[in-house]
């Protein structure tokens, strides 16, 4: 049994890789960089945004809970009054930055034979406009008192 070659064009012939070269398609493809930032842009400004909008919580919640905590500190002294803590609290959001950190500022409390309390409410400084998310915080320390042995 002989064998016989198969006609030339029916032999796989080798490909030059250099030589071959893929179909351009830019044509196809023109403004789909514009289209894409149409999307991704808003996307990534909310993100920022929501970023941005946390940190000032953040904050304002942090110098919220440091004025109540002082203001009850001075309120529960063994000669210390509520009207001293209010102070106090009021003195410490002014110090902290006042509306530049936490705007329209409440600050109550209340001290008994035992405990002084002292809670601080304000709104947080907000990025979207119309909306000022609210803060409060509270704090309570035992009044000092002398005892005897």
């Amino acid at each position: 049994m002989s064998r016989t070659k198969p006609p030339r064009s029916a032999e796989r012939r080798p490909t030059c890789v250099s030589r071959r070269r893929a179909p351009r398609r830019w044509r196809d493809q023109r403004g789909s960089t514009s289209v894409e930032m149409v999307i991704v842009l808003p996307a990534l400004f909310v993100v920022m945004f929501l970023g941005v909008q946390a940190a000032l919580y953040y904050h304002a919640r942090s110098v919220v809970i440091a004025a109540a905590t002082q203001g009850a500190t001075a309120a529960a002294v063994e000669q210390g009054t509520l009207a001293d803590g209010l102070a106090t609290a009021g003195g410490f959001i002014a110090d902290a930055g006042g509306d530049d950190v936490v705007t329209g500022v409440n600050v109550g409390g209340d001290r008994s034979a035992t405990t002084a309390t002292v809670w601080v409410e304000g709104h947080a400084l907000s990025v979207l406009p119309g909306w000022a998310p609210t803060v409060r915080q509270s704090a309570s320390i035992p009044v000092e008192r002398i005892t005897a042995p």
